[in-house]
């Protein structure tokens, strides 16, 4: 095997050293989160950071890097209060990545991809229509991570939409059915294909 200390890792050039840490780590969630700015325009973007932090009440969270530069996603968030998480399936895997373009807050990445809105129930901020895993959300709150200027953000799900045949009759969502992405890094993009689940585990006798 090869190593990276904390010297060696602050060494590397910037793209090296990003590669590295957010690959380390595992694969992660890939979604699509959708929302919609007080003048009407709709925003999509990819984010790797989505993961759950309660069942009851149902909570999601995922992180936003500093504002040291515009933030589309974050700024509609706060004026509306609302948004969606989408899965990024496979068929759709390249505009899916195309969103993390920085495009003007005027510029819709609807307009810019394939990808097209939808709307349910009355939700403010745009679905990605057909995609197999869609989620409403509502803002919670914002936590700021200081050592490095990133937010976590907060929100509480509304509700749940899903493919029927994704899920089971215990409600586990089996992701591979609906043939959803992840992510490795920055780049690289993975379609689990199969599931392999176990029973509850308690202490050997």
């Amino acid at each position: 095997m090869i190593s990276f200390d904390t010297e060696e890792i602050k060494e590397l050039n910037h793209l090296n050293k990003i590669n590295l840490i957010n690959s380390a780590c595992g694969y992660k969630s890939a979604n699509l989160i959708g929302t919609k700015s007080k003048e009407g325009i709709s925003n999509l973007a990819i984010f790797s950071s989505v993961t759950h932090f309660g069942s009851n009440p149902a909570i999601y969270g995922f992180v936003l890097r500093p504002k040291t530069v515009v933030r589309n996603t974050y700024e509609n968030i706060k004026e509306t209060g609302v948004f969606t998480i989408n899965a990024v399936f496979e068929e759709k895997i390249s505009d899916a990545h195309h969103t993390s373009a920085k495009y003007p807050k005027e510029v819709s990445e609807f307009d810019q991809t394939n990808f097209e809105e939808e709307y349910k129930d009355n939700w403010q901020a745009p679905f990605v229509k057909n995609a197999p895993l869609q989620i409403a959300m509502k803002f919670i709150e914002e936590i700021e991570i200081k050592i490095n200027d990133t937010i976590l953000i907060l929100a509480s799900v509304e509700k749940i939409y899903v493919e029927k045949n994704m899920v089971s009759e215990d409600h586990y969502i089996n992701l591979s059915k609906g043939n959803i992405a992840t992510i490795n890094g920055l780049d690289s993009y993975a379609v689990p294909k199969e599931n392999t689940r176990f029973s509850y585990q308690r202490p050997k006798k």
